[in-house]
């Protein structure tokens, strides 16, 4: 049984377990899966070590690991965080009598995962429930869980427009960024100064509901137009994002503030920023 616990939290045999939501997946914390194969003192220097002696691991160690931003007792940190997939090449170069409970508790895991998938309301809910965790407010939470469903509902018709390559998606959904904000998102990442995090997650809530608006738009275009293949959905996705674009400059020149901003929740949560702005008002 995995039993889960609030800011990314679980615990195997009473020990704690960091994790994070990284790319449609859970990433677990590689000196916490150390720590608990080998009772390690020192389970960052015991990985070094791993690392030094396996040439094969080592060479291999950055197809499985990526340093992701994670909850610790001094803020926010970037550490090295590794998939359900890489858990397991732990546990597998790690002799350790810990090794095979510990293998079926990383199958429940993942089973979890698969009961999420086959029932979104469950997905839905701890999603909530982790950006909860980590300082969203509610109103936030609910934008960027729509968004995520508007998201969803364009890639499937992508996909029945013939588009299979996520390289595919992530050009289209340049264009669209691009028309919606005057920025393709490795450029928005820049302009926030994120690098390996999700920008939605990063967004206020202008940000969030523009960029539904130019995905929405796209969807509803290449369906009316019946766009086919990379092409005639490219440009569905530059009209899409115009709709968003136009819709945007609109409100900045009523409003005379920016949509876009330098702003992200890296080191302070969405709520609490969002709390000093409304006293400033």
């Amino acid at each position: 049984m995995v039993e889960e616990a609030q800011k990314g939290l679980i615990f195997f045999q009473g020990t704690k377990v960091r994790r994070t939501w990284f790319n449609d997946e859970w990433w677990f914390v590689a000196t916490d899966i150390i720590f608990i194969l080998t009772d390690s003192a020192d389970p960052s220097g015991y990985l070094k070590d791993m690392r030094r002696r396996d040439e094969g691991f080592s060479q291999g160690w950055g197809q499985i690991a990526t340093p992701l931003p994670i909850d610790t007792l001094g803020g926010i940190q970037k550490l090295n965080c590794v998939s359900l997939k890489g858990a397991f090449r732990l546990v597998q170069s790690v002799p350790s009598p810990k090794a095979e409970p510990l293998k079926l508790w990383l199958a429940q895991v993942g089973y979890d995962r698969v009961q999420e998938i086959e029932n979104p309301e469950l997905a839905q809910k701890r999603m909530k429930e982790l950006y909860k965790a980590k300082g969203y407010s509610a109103d936030w939470i609910e934008k960027r869980v729509r968004g995520i469903v508007v998201r969803d509902e364009l890639t499937d018709e992508w996909k029945k427009r013939g588009l299979l390559e996520e390289r595919a998606y992530a050009i289209l959904t340049s264009e669209i960024s691009k028309a919606t904000f005057g920025m393709t998102p490795s450029e928005y990442k820049q302009f926030k100064g994120l690098k390996r995090e999700n920008l939605r997650d990063h967004m206020n809530d202008l940000e969030l509901i523009f960029t539904m608006l130019g995905e929405a738009s796209t969807t509803r275009i290449a369906r009316d137009k019946d766009a086919q293949g990379f092409l005639e959905n490219k440009e569905a996705a530059k009209r899409g994002g115009i709709v968003a674009g136009v819709a945007r400059r609109e409100l900045e020149q009523q409003s005379v503030q920016k949509v876009s901003t330098s702003e992200n929740y890296l080191a302070e949560p969405e709520r609490k920023k969002k709390k000093q702005i409304e006293e400033k008002k």
